[in-house]
């Protein structure tokens, strides 16, 4: 896997869980106090955490802290460079033309 496989797949991880996309819609609404998602998920804190360190690690989500509280908010620059990386990445690509390793296996056993 290339780096950029693994960058991608990291950000990505952050949409692949109805839990992770529930607080990403609550977050189209403004800051939230991670008190306040609980209460709303009605999730454990511990559950939480798990869910906000992939959403933090993806950059789609920041976070600061005030107090003992920490509140979450969107990254606009994580969302948009969410967005460029996969238009980008399953845009089309100059195609080659690659001989399947299979096809060249049967030519040679079969004697053509």
């Amino acid at each position: 896997m290339t780096s950029t496989h693994l960058q991608l797949s990291t950000m990505y991880k952050a949409f692949c869980d109805e839990n992770r996309l529930s607080i990403i819609d609550r977050l189209t609404q403004g800051e939230h106090c991670a008190c306040d998602l609980l209460e709303q998920l009605e999730i454990g804190q511990s559950t939480l955490s798990h869910h906000m360190r992939i959403l933090v690690d993806s950059g789609v989500v920041s976070a600061r802290k005030s107090g003992k509280w920490t509140y979450y908010a969107l990254s606009e620059a994580g969302c948009d460079k969410a967005i460029a990386d996969l238009v980008h990445f399953v845009s089309k690509k100059e195609s080659k033309i690659t001989p399947c390793a299979c096809e060249e296996r049967d030519h040679e056993t079969s004697g053509y």
